[in-house]
């Protein structure tokens, strides 16, 4: 008996020795930074599943990070290769916001301004970054939801670290722990393209500063087996040193290159795709990259299938979370803005369910504003829901100057010089000043409370002034009442708006309020009689409904608009003592639908009518040219010059055909109808027929800068007057 106990005692610590000798190696995976070249880990991950190798720690940096960290939550290579294929690039890098995501006071500041800069104490900035990085921080939490409360990345489906650098001590920093979204996109904020990212009381930055290829934490954490994964460049010569991006990247080779020889020698399987003559942010050539990847890991398939098992391969599909219920909202003491302010800009409330989509429109709401330079978030799980907390760092500048430049054959040539300052009188205002210097001076004064889902308040001053020549055509309608074959008029509009608004169903704006406006227009062509037509101040009430989803204002893809207004004048100091009190109402709805690739076609309706016995000739709709910002009820028709139609009611009728030949450069087609006159709609014989005036336009556009760029050719068959109009930049 001694001796079977002695026999079994023996040969249990056989096993138990055999066990200690030959346990499973713990294999790490490093990835380095290296912008869009980094797109190669994926094809590389593609050839660790398919061989069923598991990985026990993924440390990474900056675009290494972005993958590992994917990877380490649960996602397969072959999700991160469509992830990263339906990524928009031009969001990628830019701090992207869709216009839908602004109020219409943020879209006109949009679209009016080619450069913008922060002014203080008298001196201009610059921002931080190109980018806060917002649409991809946006994107990867929305790809961490199923992971956003785990705090401890060593709970992660695959432990998990990455690297950012302290801009302020240039101390490298290993994140570990915290929200993995954040973490992630801190380690790839690329100076200069990206603004530092702040996290526990540090200001980070791109950790390939510091370490590009961090095979020494692997170590440190036990792992035995350490699978390399570089992108980096070598040096490069002063041939291919070409652009920003390039000599920021030289400069940060410098030291890593110098420590790469031992990071190399210390990595038991070293994979180096071959991806030179892609740059950082080459991230349109992704596929290429990935399969480059790809094709140098299976060079090394005899190193990495001992590790590997083929009946184990990495199939495991993560399903993106598309909706989350908000029990509770909280973010950080805000000295400038409002509870209110900023529930009204997410547009949910707590105790709601919403999509994943809601949640990222939300917080690109509060980044339209611009009121903040960081924007972060994060969820704690409640007993039965979740509790959304933000992190919101109020812009230190709020101030700025802003410059525009436009040319059309109305207003003539213009220079936009703009001043905002925000946080003026009270919290959630913002105060705007736009000069126009040109031809013709003007300029807008803006004041704007924004209270979100509560009434918000505003007050508007704008003068306008043009000089244009009117031909027969209106010269000798009750307008100027002048039988003279053409004249020559001097416009002068000054108007101040005082007006209340609401966000009416999450969708329109609705509001109303008083105008008062001093109108004056004369001409020294004619002899012998009072030179000037009307000198008159005027007051009104009016009510208004608008709604814009338009992707974009000028060469819209898709979308719709509506906008409405009825304006009752109840007052003027009637220079020709012939004003009786009455309305004027008006509306115009609008839609772009893409019908094939490139293509786009858009309809516009519009039309309007005054209500009373008798009108101001001088807010009649007045129809005809393109390509200018429309003033009171002067409207651009095609076919016709300038200022060639009049009626105190009309319907017009707008289609336009439009081709992206390539990227932000259009061929369009338009047809427009119109029926104008007085008192149209009394009859539907005077308006429901066949189209008294019609023009028809080819164009050509092109996107920049500082606006689109345009030019335009029409006719009318009923005149048979040819005219072609050049407009330049943002209307204003």
């Amino acid at each position: 008996m001694k001796k079977l106990l002695l026999f079994v005692s023996l040969l249990f610590l056989t096993q138990i020795s055999l066990g200690q000798e030959n346990p499973r190696p713990k294999v790490g995976l490093v990835l380095s930074g290296g912008g869009a070249k980094g797109l190669a880990h994926i094809g590389v991950l593609k050839v660790i599943d398919s061989l069923g190798i598991k990985v026990d720690y993924v440390a990474g940096t900056s675009m290494g990070a972005i993958v590992g960290g994917l990877y380490a939550s649960g996602y397969n290579a072959e999700q991160l290769d469509s992830i990263f294929s339906n990524v928009d690039v031009d969001a990628l890098l830019q701090d992207f916001t869709p216009r839908g995501s602004k109020s219409f006071y943020e879209k006109r500041n949009d679209e009016i301004y080619a450069l913008t800069l922060p002014f203080n104490k008298f001196k201009l900035g610059l921002p931080s970054g190109l980018s806060k990085g917002l649409y991809n921080f946006n994107l990867i939490s929305s790809l961490t939801q199923h992971v956003s409360h785990v705090r401890d990345f060593d709970k992660l489906p695959i432990p998990f670290l990455c690297i950012a650098t302290d801009a302020e001590t240039g101390e490298k920093i290993v994140l570990d722990s915290g929200t993995l979204a954040q973490n992630m996109i801190a380690s790839g904020a690329l100076p200069t393209l990206y603004s530092p990212v702040e996290i526990n009381g540090r200001v980070l930055i791109d950790g390939g500063v510091v370490d590009n290829y961090p095979i020494e934490e692997l170590k440190a954490r036990g792992i035995d087996i350490i699978i390399g994964v570089d992108v980096q460049d070598g040096l490069k010569t002063r041939e291919e040193l070409k652009g920003v991006t390039s000599v920021l990247a030289q400069i940060n080779n410098f030291s890593m290159i110098e420590k790469m020889e031992g990071k190399q020698k210390a990595t038991n399987i070293y994979i180096k795709p071959d991806i030179k003559g892609y740059t950082v942010v080459a991230f349109d050539k992704g596929e290429e990259i990935i399969g480059k990847g790809k094709e140098k890991a299976l060079e090394f398939v005899r190193e990495l299938a001992p590790f590997g098992n083929s009946s184990a391969k990495n199939d495991n599909k993560i399903v993106v979370q598309d909706s989350i219920y908000i029990k509770d909202i909280v973010f950080n003491k805000l000295e400038n803005y409002t509870r209110a302010y900023i529930i009204g800009k997410l547009k949910f409330k707590r105790n709601t369910k919403i999509s994943i989509g809601q949640l990222q429109k939300g917080i690109l709401n509060l980044n339209a504003t611009q009121n903040f330079s960081a924007i972060n978030y994060s969820f704690e799980k409640m007993q039965d829901g979740d509790k959304l907390i933000l992190q919101l760092k109020e812009n230190e500048n709020n101030t700025f100057l802003k410059f525009g430049l436009h040319y059309d054959d109305l207003f003539k040539s213009g220079i936009l010089l703009n001043y905002t300052k925000k946080r003026l009188i009270a919290k959630n205002d913002v105060a705007s000043l736009d000069v126009i210097l040109g031809d013709n001076i003007r300029y807008n004064f803006d004041y704007y409370i924004d209270n979100g889902f509560y009434w918000s308040f505003g007050f508007n001053s704008k003068l306008t002034t043009f000089n244009r020549n009117i031909t027969s055509n209106i010269a000798d309608d009750a307008i100027f009442n002048t039988t003279a074959s053409a004249i020559n008029v001097d416009f002068f509009d000054l108007s101040n708006q005082a007006y209340l608004q609401t966000i009416f169903a999450q969708k329109f704006s609705l509001g109303g309020g008083l105008e008062f406006k001093f109108l004056r227009l004369e001409s020294e062509t004619l002899e012998n009689t009072d030179p000037v037509f009307e000198s008159s101040n005027y007051l009104s009430v009016f009510g208004f409904m608008k709604y814009d989803s338009f992707d974009k204002k000028y060469f819209p893809r898709t979308g719709w608009n509506f906008n409405s207004e009825i304006r009752s004048y109840i007052y003027s100091s009637d220079y020709k003592n012939n004003f009786e009190r009455f309305s004027v109402a008006k509306a115009d709805f609008s839609f772009a639908q893409p019908v094939f690739k490139n293509m786009t076609f858009k309809l516009q309706t519009e039309g309007g009518f005054a209500v009373g016995e008798r009108s101001v000739s001088y807010f009649d709709f007045i129809l005809g040219g393109y390509g200018f910002q429309q003033v009171n009820n002067i409207k651009p028709f095609l076919g016709y010059d300038f200022l060639s139609l009049a009626g105190d009611s009309y319907v017009k009728l707008l289609l336009t055909a439009d081709y992206e030949i390539f990227k932000k450069h259009h061929l369009n087609f338009s047809a427009n109808f119109a029926n104008v006159g007085n008192k149209i709609f009394d009859t539907l014989d005077t308006w429901l027929v066949e189209p008294n005036y019609s023009g028809y336009s080819f164009g050509y556009g092109m996107e920049t800068v500082i606006g689109p760029v345009e030019i335009k050719h029409s006719w009318s068959p009923e005149t048979k007057d040819h005219h072609t109009w050049f407009s330049v930049g943002f209307w204003f």
